[in-house]
């Protein structure tokens, strides 16, 4: 059995606790794939050679699809453990272009908005279909989710008004409502990254936080 990463973003990590224990393994191997590409870009200072790094990427995990992996370690954890719960390798290289659009061309708000719909609506449907449930929605809610981190972690604060303004805008389309149990690991996620796009700051480990997400567990809502 491969061996799986270990998920730098605490949070992230503790949602893929409250998912069944069957789609943890895939869980903790997709989140670690985005978790690689944010890796990328972020240390990109040459646009054209980090478009180049993630190319490969996106081409490798195409070839899950026809080929056996290669030997590195995450493709080969997303071979055994994503792509027979449903999820193909062209589902994970959609990933990709989320993280291509901060650094194919100007930031803008069309790169801002692909980069929450490529990367976040992509992640949380891909996520759906390892955890068995309805894609809609968290698709919705992961797109929110990417724009949220965005508006948190970018180095240009037009970026991060934009992005905050667009997750903003993107929450008031999501319904309220109580999330199936498959699926409250991602709602949780979703719900603090809200709470941080609303109030500009994010305080992970603090216990409000922690409650907040057991809460969402517990009760759905």
């Amino acid at each position: 059995m491969t061996e799986l990463p270990e998920l730098a973003d605490p949070e992230r990590a503790l949602a893929v606790a409250y998912a069944p224990r069957a789609a943890r393994p895939a869980l903790t191997a997709l989140f670690a794939l985005d978790e690689r590409f944010g890796q990328v870009v972020s240390s990109t200072s040459e646009p054209m050679i980090g478009l180049m790094r993630l190319t490969w990427w996106r081409e490798a995990l195409e070839r899950l699809d026809r080929a056996p992996a290669p030997a590195e370690p995450l493709l080969s954890a997303l071979a055994e453990h994503v792509l027979p719960r449903g999820v193909t390798g062209a589902q994970l290289a959609a990933i990709e272009d989320g993280w291509a659009a901060l650094i194919d061309g100007e930031t803008d708000d069309a790169a801002i908005a692909r980069h929450g719909r490529e990367r976040g609506g992509n992640l949380f449907a891909a996520a759906a279909t390892l955890l068995g449930t309805e894609k809609g929605r968290l698709a919705a809610a992961g797109e929110i989710w990417a724009l949220a981190d965005l508006s948190l972690r970018h180095s240009q604060q037009e970026v991060r008004e934009s992005a905050r303004a667009q997750a903003l805008s993107r929450a008031r389309t999501v319904p309220i409502g109580r999330w199936p149990a498959a699926a409250r690991g991602l709602a949780a996620l979703y719900t603090l990254a809200r709470r941080d796009a609303e109030s500009g700051r994010r305080v992970q480990g603090s216990p409000k936080r922690l409650l907040r997400m057991l809460a969402l567990r517990l009760f759905g809502r």
